[in-house]
């Protein structure tokens, strides 16, 4: 009798679907499998059928980009659909210094590579430039302002061109900023260090004589060069030399590193080392932020066959969805709204709300990168607006009850139990556009922690921060998405303090509900908004 299933995963189903073959022939219709020296056949036969189904399932596994484990195969996969994942990202800061010098050169460069140092927790991190910059020197003095810094170790690769087919071009590093590659190639009549190369993620509108680059990541998370044939790019001529430097980064370990010490080198006009004649002072414009590591397995196989879908044009949300986080790696969720569904109605507007991995908005500078680069990919009389989000912070105050007896460090368990909670806010199913708070899913975590504890009682209070407008009249809506639990006496709606012009006392916001005449609640489920200092009503705002 044939095998039925040539893929079971079972080995009792595996070793029994042997033994019922066996039997179908007549020589051996009166045999004990189970007490005859045949038993160590068959668990042979089905250790070695188990094996080898166990080993085809995974290898079919890998050949698809939704069922595949390993990155190399997954990363090889979304490159077939034209798909490059996302490296590494340096954490950046902004600093200013002022240099004196005796030179006589009238520029002043600090030179690519190692910059300073700063700490995080105790850890030192180096932070470099990826290309030298260069400012005047006046009365002695060169002021470098505004400087980006990115944390991580300058290098650089060399190679010659040889013309063979089979030469690759891999950069032998793993962890590398790919937004800090910086590519020359010096061709045989070419001077100093030959022309710079841009870096594309496709073969639009690039000719034979584009000087341009692809990249695809490799084995070990590191990265291949690939340049033009002729047709689309130019092709490097033979005896080329390549130079490509980069930054190699700790990635969202350097975040939040504030104060820096000097460690760069300067030269002159002639290229010659310049010796500062004091000792630098670096003053810190914005602390290290925006670095995050490589991309994750799940968001290749998420975002791969949707950048593919696109085809690098802005039309659907999807497509939005897509081409953002390509072009703003520091993307962690983010929310996309035609105008024709706001009320009122914005047509020919996208509106587009981002919610970064660090931190809960977005500087306007990094706005107007977006939405400048957007315009490459979006279909004319289409305007885009990135508006803050808005977030719904939820508060969980929970009281633990725990069986003494099984706890041995209290303060332990208490590690554990923030820890999970930390977690938890941390995961997509609440960290993201349209994620769900589930209460009961919360109270199930916190008593699962440990056997110890017994049951919990957790209170939750959601809270919307207020960007408030100083000395001006303005109009503020807070939406919560939830229904209140309304308390008569009032303060259901509580804010910080804050003062008034004219008054120094500290006053805060809270609610009085709408009640009939009998003093009870009127079922309307609205009430007055007050201004109140300690319990005393002093001015009353609006209804809502």
């Amino acid at each position: 009798m044939p095998f039925t299933q040539f893929t079971n995963l079972d080995y009792e189903q595996i070793k029994q679907s042997i033994k019922d073959y066996i039997r179908a022939n007549s020589n051996f219709t009166d045999f004990d499998f189970d007490g005859s020296n045949f038993s160590v056949l068959i668990d042979t036969l089905a250790y070695n059928t188990y094996i080898t189904a166990f080993n085809s399932n995974m290898i079919v596994n890998e050949a698809f980009l939704d069922s595949a484990t390993l990155r190399e195969n997954v990363v090889a996969l979304a490159r077939n659909v034209g798909y490059v994942p996302r490296s590494r990202t340096c954490s950046k800061a902004s600093i200013s210094f002022q240099v004196q010098t005796t030179t006589t050169s009238p520029t002043l460069t600090l030179e690519a590579g190692l910059v300073c140092v700063g700490a995080v927790e105790d850890t030192i991190y180096t932070f470099s430039i990826p290309e030298s910059v260069t400012t005047l020197v006046t009365n002695g003095v060169a002021t470098f302002a505004n400087i980006t810094i990115y944390q991580g170790t300058f290098l650089s690769n060399q190679f010659i061109v040889d013309g063979s087919l089979d030469q690759k071009f891999i950069l032998n590093n793993s962890y590398i900023d790919t937004s800090t590659l910086v590519v020359y190639v010096k061709g045989v009549s070419d001077i100093g260090r030959g022309r710079e190369y841009s870096l594309i993620d496709n073969i639009l509108n690039v000719n034979s004589g584009s000087e341009t680059y692809l990249i695809q990541e490799i084995k070990d998370e590191k990265y291949q060069l690939l340049f033009g044939d002729g047709i689309f790019g130019r092709k490097l001529e033979n005896n080329s030399i390549i130079n490509a430097s980069y930054i190699i980064t700790d990635g969202i370990d350097g975040n939040g590193a504030r104060n820096f010490d000097f460690s760069g080198r300067f030269s002159d006009s002639e290229g010659q080392i310049v010796t500062p004649t004091n000792d630098i002072n670096i003053t810190t414009s914005q602390p290290a932020i925006n670095g995050a590591e490589i991309e994750s397995i799940d968001s290749i196989k998420y975002f791969a066959p949707r950048l593919y879908a696109s085809n690098y044009r802005a039309v659907t949300t999807r497509d939005y969805e897509a081409l953002i986080r390509e072009i703003y790696p520091n993307t962690e969720s983010v929310s996309i709204v035609g105008g024709e569904e706001l009320d009122p109605p914005e047509y020919g507007n996208v509106i587009i709300s981002i919610k970064p991995k660090n931190g809960d908005y977005i500087s306007d500078f990094d706005k107007r990168q977006i939405l400048s680069k957007l315009k490459g990919y979006s279909l004319s009389g289409i305007n885009q607006k990135i508006i803050d989000l808005q977030v719904l912070f939820v508060e969980i105050e929970s009281y633990v009850y725990y069986n003494p007896t099984k706890v041995t460090n209290l303060q332990d368990l208490k590690t554990k139990i923030y820890s999970l909670l930390n977690t938890y806010s941390q995961s997509t199913d609440v960290n993201k556009f349209g994620g769900r708070f589930r209460y009961s899913k919360v109270v199930k975590l916190i008593d699962g922690v440990e056997e110890s504890i017994t049951s919990n009682i957790t209170r939750v209070v959601i809270r919307r921060n207020l960007k408030a407008s100083i000395n001006q009249y303005a109009q503020y809506e807070l939406c919560f998405g939830n229904q209140f639990h309304i308390n008569p006496k009032g303060y259901n709606i509580k804010s910080t303090g804050f003062t008034l012009i004219g008054d120094n006392s500290e006053v805060f916001f809270t609610d009085v509900p709408n009640k009939d005449v009998n003093g009870n609640l009127d079922g309307s489920g609205k009430g007055i908004i007050s201004i109140v200092r300690e319990w005393l009503i002093i001015l009353k705002v609006k209804s809502i």
